[in-house]
């Protein structure tokens, strides 16, 4: 591993001096993520109409692991570290299942007509 690591840090250094346009990527990569992260609010407005970025969110869980063994094999990543990566993927979905399976319960009680406790 410590030799992995040591590849990484010299690629990462060795381009951010040669090409350090490169890391505004990671700028918009970190844009993107804010921009994803901000749909989540709408559950918290209106969970029920608003089920489909919990599901988006799952199958993105999902989605971690064929892209970690698909593109990591074509990268040349370990696979320990592919493993770790896929890590996101299952604690990412734990959380939105639980999320999830509560909508599903207010909206059975909404069409129930339950009033749920707040």
């Amino acid at each position: 591993m410590q030799n992995w690591l040591t590849n990484v840090y010299l690629a990462v250094k060795t381009t951010n001096q040669n090409y350090p346009y490169l890391a505004y990527g990671t700028d918009w990569l970190a844009f993107g993520h804010l921009v994803i992260a901000m749909a989540f609010v709408g559950p918290l407005k209106d969970p029920v109409k608003n089920i489909w970025i919990i599901e988006f969110g799952m199958i993105a869980c999902v989605m971690v692991f064929p892209l970690a063994f698909i593109a990591g094999q074509i990268r040349g990543i370990p696979v320990y570290w592919r493993f770790i990566d896929c890590c996101f993927g299952i604690f990412g979905i734990i959380p939105l299942y639980i999320v999830y399976r509560d909508i599903k319960k207010l909206e059975k009680m909404i069409n129930q007509n339950i009033a749920p406790l707040h």
